[in-house]
Order: structure tokens, then sequence, then C-alpha cells
């Protein structure tokens, strides 16, 4: 009888894994198609296109893209340096957009084309799983036409989509799963992205595919929650916000696959900060469609449809508001996730607002005036996943022209971009950002800079950054404070104390024509039609100098950007540097008195 119950014991044991998997997907949407939007949710789709002009005029635009897609041969395997990437992401492009059609209008010509581009992709030897981002994208691209055309393709098309979709994509995504290595142990973007696709290509062919499925969604859902965890406390993303842009896509595309196709977010559309997040997004977009784009990032905001997905399912009918106001390139998700709901600004929205998790603090003048003045100001973490070292940096955009510019990312492919060589790029370099540099060094790579103080008052908004840990023991303690005043000027002002004598260098780089004064106190910038003068209000013999920020191949050229420098003639062991943007007198603004008023 003993034996008995030992035996009993050990199945129980053995069958406890099966079990939690197989519930993964106990609820399973029965049939097609069961991917993020469902038959049910199109009548409201085509009512708004038949109602709201800007749904139909997205439609149309949309149709205009899958009409281009048409006339374009099917990608091909050829990698860009280590990466199939630009290939994967052509494919989600492709297929979404064309299926998505074919399931809205019911023009064969769309699907006939989605078809074409996955049998390629099915053909393909593999999906370049040593870079993982690539086989994740084209597990969702191909998850996604399996799903949205199931009933349009024949037995022998879906069994050769659905086996690479198993070979190519699963099984790669299993292998690390089961390691538990690299990505699925990340808390950035790669782990949204890869669980994302690895989700997506799962549930689409969960009912032909049940056990491989339930094991590829059971780990994901224990996975993203390391990601997730990243938007704690109040949404920011330190990785900058072009990957705020891929990682919330991901971050989507794994729900909205998850609630129509399991009924369930498992409970992590909860998680500390995600909800708020998008406000991130509205605050670091500029009043001319810029961004703070600190770390791998490039200015220009782009879309965002995973907004629209978001204002409904986290509640915050704001953000597809905003995002409707800054649409320039529709697409299918767009209309898909259509939501005509909120409006933008709310009603008392802050002009600033702090992201503590971050550490990045955003202000502005006005939501509704093209010609306000906005400041993204970061302290930061070096150590961030695309993070440059550029501790204290800042962008100013101030009528309708951007002033301070990050010079963004460079080329991932040139040398060590990556590795070894990555800190010797001038636009990673801590010089090559509108911060100091001490001694013409880089900062630390593992410096971190709070920041410990803020106001989000109209007539005097700042942030103060402590960023003494930022050059190691060259600095004995730094504090940097960025300022908009009376809603008129810009104040920067940096306190340094070392131990012994240091080269203290201030860098602003702007795309604009710079003009400094004869004394060197002053610089008038220029650009489309506006100036913006500065100022040194402190220290007495600092001046102003304008030095080429122009660099030789492989690196980007930089071609017209300036760094306009402050020297101080000599080294010290002490400084105050204070400089005013914009109109208005220097004022009596001090790092003490915003401490003060604005430390927690």
């Amino acid at each position: 009888m003993l034996k008995r119950i030992c035996l009993l014991v050990v199945l129980i044991a053995i069958c406890i894994p099966a079990r939690a998997e197989e519930s993964v997907l106990s609820t399973l949407h029965k049939g097609h198609p069961r991917l993020m939007a469902l038959d049910t949710d199109l009548a409201r789709v085509r009512e708004a296109i038949k109602s709201d002009p800007m749904a139909r005029a997205w439609h149309e635009q949309v149709r205009k893209s899958a009409d281009k897609m048409i006339e374009m041969p099917p990608i091909e395997h050829v990698l860009i340096g280590p990466r199939l990437l630009d290939k994967s992401r052509t494919l989600v492009t492709r297929v979404s957009t064309l299926a998505g059609l074919y399931r809205l209008d019911g023009d064969k010509k769309y699907a006939e084309r989605a078809k074409k581009e996955m049998l390629t992709a099915a053909a393909f030897p593999d999906w370049n799983p040593k870079h993982f981002l690539d086989t994740a994208e084209m597990s969702n691209g191909m998850g996604i036409g399996y799903d949205w055309l199931f009933d349009y393709l024949s037995n022998e098309e879906k069994a050769t989509i659905r086996k690479a979709i198993v070979e190519l994509g699963l099984k790669e995504g299993l292998k690390v799963y089961e390691k538990g290595s690299w990505w699925a142990k990340a808390t950035h973007n790669w782990n949204q992205v890869c669980n994302g696709g690895m989700t997506v290509g799962a549930l689409a062919i969960a009912t032909e595919e049940p056990e491989l499925s339930a094991k590829i969604v059971d780990y994901a859902r224990k996975s993203i929650p390391r990601a997730m965890g990243s938007f704690a406390p109040d949404g920011g993303w330190n990785e900058g916000p072009g990957y705020w842009g891929y990682a919330d896509q991901y971050t989507t595309f794994f729900f909205a696959a998850t609630t129509t196709a399991l009924g369930t977010d498992f409970g992590l559309l909860k998680s500390p900060g995600y909800r708020d997040t998008g406000y991130f997004r509205i605050n670091f977009i500029s009043p001319i469609d810029k961004t703070f784009n600190y770390a791998d990032a490039h200015e220009g905001a782009g879309d965002a449809y995973c907004m629209m997905w978001m204002a409904k399912a986290l509640e915050r009918p704001a953000y597809a508001a905003h995002e409707r106001a800054h649409v320039r390139n529709a697409t299918i998700f767009h209309l898909l996730w259509w939501n005509g709901e909120g409006q933008w600004p709310e009603k008392n929205t802050p002009l600033a607002g702090l992201w503590k998790g971050v550490d990045v603090a955003l202000m502005r003048t006005s939501w509704t005036e093209k010609d306000a003045i906005w400041v993204g100001f970061k302290g930061g973490d070096n150590k961030a996943n695309h993070s440059h070292l550029d501790l204290g940096t800042f962008n100013l955009d101030a009528f309708g022209q951007r002033w301070a510019e990050d010079l963004g990312s460079d080329n991932y492919n040139i040398p060590g971009y990556f590795g070894a060589q990555r800190w010797t790029y001038y636009r990673l370099r801590t010089e090559g950002h509108n911060t100091l540099t001490i001694d013409d060094e880089n900062q630390e790579p593992k410096a971190a800079g709070p920041i410990v103080a803020f106001s989000a008052k109209p007539e005097k908004m700042f942030a103060v950054a402590d960023l003494s840990a930022a050059f190691g023991k060259k600095l004995t303690s730094w504090k940097r404070g960025v300022g908009i005043i009376d809603q008129k000027r810009v104040v920067v002002i940096d306190e340094v104390q070392a131990a012994s004598p240091v080269k203290v260098v201030w860098n602003f780089h702007t795309m604009a024509k710079v003009e400094v004064s004869a004394d060197g106190k002053s610089a008038t910038l220029s650009e489309g039609g506006k100036t913006m003068p500065l100022h040194i209000a402190a220290p007495g013999n600092a001046v102003f100098k304008a030095i080429s920020a122009e660099r030789k191949p492989p690196e980007a050229t930089n071609a017209g950007a300036t760094n306009l420098t402050i020297e101080l003639g000599e080294k010290v062991t002490r400084a105050e540097i204070k400089v005013v943007m914009g109109a208005g007198p220097a004022g009596t603004e001090t790092l003490a008195a915003w401490v003060k008023e604005g430390g927690k």
C-alpha cells in the first residue's frame, strides 16, 4: 500500500508542470482569427471608417501603402551586419497591413500578396536566431498572417507556414527559455520583443501544436514581468524614447494577443507604472514633434499605434486623443484599434513632470502653442541598456525650432558599437552631449545621477540632478539644475567641486548658425528665421567658443553641427557656471534655492 501511495505522489509531481502549461491554453479562443482583433471588432472599425473623417483618411492611407507593397518583391534572406531585423520588420508590416485590409475590405489581392510574403519567409534557411529579435519579429508577423488568413490559406499552405513558425521560431525560442538565458532574463526591450513575438507565434498555432504552444506561452508570461518591472514606479523608460516605442509596441502585441486569444492579461496590466507610461511619451514629445532623444534614439517622434490599444486597455482615453493628433503615417493597427475617445490636453494637465524611476524631467510653457518653450533634462543611469555617457544632458526647443540638440545614435554596424569601441564614438561619448566634461574625459560607464529637486510651478519649473558620481573621484560634488523661469527664459546652473584642479568644459550642441560676441560673454543662435540668445551669467572669466562637431566616417559626420562650449581659462577646484537662454534678465536663481524649494 505504501509503495502505491509513493508511486501516486511521484506521478502527481511529474504531471504538475504539464498541467500548469496546459492550463495556459484552457481558455483558448476557438477558431480563427483569435489574435489582436476579433471579427466582432471589425464592424466597429468599418462604421468608424464610414462616419469619422480621420478614420476614413487613415483607411485610405493604409490602402495606398498596401497597393505599393503589392508591387514590391518579397523579402530576401539578406543580413545587414549581424541582423536580419530589417527583413523581419518588413514582413511584419507587409503581412499585417495586407492581411488586415483583406479582413476589413475582403479584397483577395491583399490576402494573396500577404501569403506570398509568408511562404517566402517560410522557405528561409533560418530566421537568424543568433540575433533573436529577428526571429521574434518574424514569428510575430508569421503568426499574425497565419491567424488572420487562416480561412484563405490552403491546408498545404497552412502546414508550410506552421512548420516554419515551429522550426524556425518557437523551437529556437524554447532553447533560450529552457536555459533561462539572455533575453529571457533581460529587463529591457529585448524581453518584451522576444516574449511578444514568441507568444503571438505560439497562440496562432496553438490548436495544432498545443504542447509546444503551451510551453512557450507559459515561459513568456513568467519572463515578461522582468521587463514590465522597468516601468515602475511612474512609467518612465531608461532606454530612451526610441526604445520606449519598441518595447511598448511588443508589450502591446503580447497583451493584445493574450486578451483576445485567452481572455487574460495574467494580471500584468496592473504592473506598477505601466498604466501611466503613455504620459511619458506624451511629455517627451516637444511642441514641434521632436523627442528628448537620449540614449540610442533619433529625434523624430514617429507614430505609436500602441497608444490606441493602451487607451482602452489601460483606461487612458487621452492616449488615443494624443496619438490621433500626431499620426503622420497611419497603420493597420491604428485602424483595428481605432479609438475616437478622449481629448488632449486634458483639463489641468501639468506643464512639467518628473519620472523618478529614470531621473528624467520634462517641462514646457504650453500644451497648445508650437512656439512654446520645452526642455528635456536627465540625470539617469549610464548602465541602462542603450545608454550614452550623458548624465546631465538636456534638449531645448523654443519658437518652433530645436536649439539644443542630441545628435542621436550612430550606425549600429560600425566596429565595436556595442563593444569595446562604444565609448570612442563622438555621439556616445560625454563630449558629444549637452553636459560638462572634466579633463576632456568620459563619464564613468557605471555612474548614475538622481534628480534631487523638482518644481512644476508654471512660473518656476526646474529640476536639479546630483551628478557627483559621473567622473568618479575627480569630483567631490557636481550638481546641475535646468529650469524654465517666468515662461520666458531657460536657466542652466552647474556647481562643481574637486579635490584637485580640473579642466571644466560646458557643452551645447546645435544645428543653428552660431555667432559669438566679441567679448565671448554671449552668443546668438539663428535658425528658421528665429533667434535664441545665450548669456553667461557666471563666472566672470568664462567665454563661449564655437567648435565644429563634425566627424569623419565611419562615424556619423554630424554635418552642420556646432558644439558651443564654455571654457574657464584655467583648471579649478570650484566653479559655478550659469547660462541664461531666451528673453529676460539673468535673475537670482541659485541651485541652493532650487534644492531647498524642490527637494524631497
